[in-house]
């Protein structure tokens, strides 16, 4: 089994056996085929050299795995209802667009399909597969329905309620199939005259969803109050608190998450832990503060063991989070403890996953 050093690794080879950091944890697992994300891990822990499979073989061995069958890839189920839910919501904003009425029942049941496994759905480091920027509107379509959908668990909604939060985070920016396909894929910063027209879509949403059935009160308001803000700063109507309807003050956190942490035609993506900062700071006086705070909490719980990027650009995996600071963990940097509440010059820039 040949021992090659990290420095001349290639994409696509397989490890003939486990990598151990020097404090004696298991990097990455035997059998793990070589890509990026595994060379900048063996990079970041300072790991020299690794054994991979042997390549070479008998003749016999080579014309025996020709004529194996390809074993096929298992798809997760949340993947394929994903994957579905993404399909149909396509077809969902065209009809809205042409004025059509919208398959209630079939959105609800591929929704509740996908919320079955939502066990696969973490908030920070969850990436669709296949996204494109031209698909932008759908898949944060279905991120803030799950994000609402989580956020309402953790804050000990009602069950009644939790589907139709779900439903309300899927079809808040059922306005946007009206406006003009443009400026939602615009590059460069709006103008005044078309911000109006971006801000249009709350209106028309509501107006789409208004007399449909299967949907409650709380999934049609959202639609039209989602970037309504507490201090009665938003739009359409400036409403204040009181008059926002929960469902709406759920989704607008989670619209707002997942906006920024996902990369637009005019904007880059941002680190989760970032977007969270941001979101308690900037965010002071116009989201309901409870509900930032449940998000922020939970959403932060899942993170130990996760491998993140530094704003120094080290690697390291996080092994325990503060509950007063929760977007600031302590991070192992190859055996060197970081913690940002301490080393407030560093953030973490980028969520690379679980090892």
């Amino acid at each position: 089994m040949p021992t090659v050093a990290v420095s001349q690794l290639k994409s696509g080879e397989k490890l003939g056996e486990n990598v151990i950091t020097k404090l004696g944890n298991i990097l990455l697992n035997k059998g793990k085929v070589i890509q990026e994300r595994e060379l900048e891990i063996l990079k970041a822990f300072l790991i020299p050299s690794v054994q991979i499979e042997s390549k070479n073989g008998s003749e016999a061995d080579k014309a025996m795995e020709e004529v194996k069958p390809k074993e096929t890839e298992t798809v997760h189920p949340f993947y394929m209802e994903y994957s579905n839910m993404i399909k149909l919501l396509k077809r969902v904003f065209l009809l809205a667009n042409g004025g059509q009425p919208l398959p209630i029942l079939e959105i609800r049941t591929g929704l509740e399909a996908l919320i079955r496994h939502i066990d696969a759905y973490k908030v920070l480091t969850f990436t669709p597969k296949n996204r494109t920027l031209h698909d932008y509107i759908y898949h944060k379509s279905i991120l803030v329905s799950l994000t609402s959908y989580s956020l309402a668990v953790w804050a000990g909604l009602p069950q009644k309620d939790l589907v139709q939060i779900a439903l309300a985070g899927l079809l808040h920016d059922i306005g946007t199939s009206k406006v003009d396909r443009t400026l939602l894929e615009k590059k460069s910063p709006l103008s005044p005259v078309e911000m109006d027209e971006i801000k249009q879509h709350t209106l028309i949403g509501y107006q789409i969803l208004k007399n449909m059935s299967g949907i409650n009160e709380g999934v049609k308001l959202t639609a039209l109050q989602h970037h309504e803000r507490e201090d009665g700063s938003g739009y359409p109507l400036g409403v204040k608190s009181d008059k926002i309807h929960l469902y709406a003050k759920i989704v607008a956190i989670a619209d707002i998450y997942n906006a920024m942490t996902n990369e637009r035609y005019y904007k880059p993506a941002h680190s989760p832990y970032v977007v969270l900062e941001q979101l308690l700071t900037e965010s002071f006086g116009k989201l309901d503060p409870t509900l930032v705070q449940v998000f922020m909490n939970k959403s932060t719980q899942i993170s130990n063991g996760t491998l993140v990027k530094l704003s120094d650009n080290r690697v390291g995996e996080i092994i325990f989070s503060d509950r007063s600071h929760p977007t600031r963990p302590w991070v192992n940097v190859n055996g060197t403890i970081v913690n940002l509440t301490v080393e407030r010059n560093l953030f973490i820039q980028d969520v690379i996953g679980h090892i």
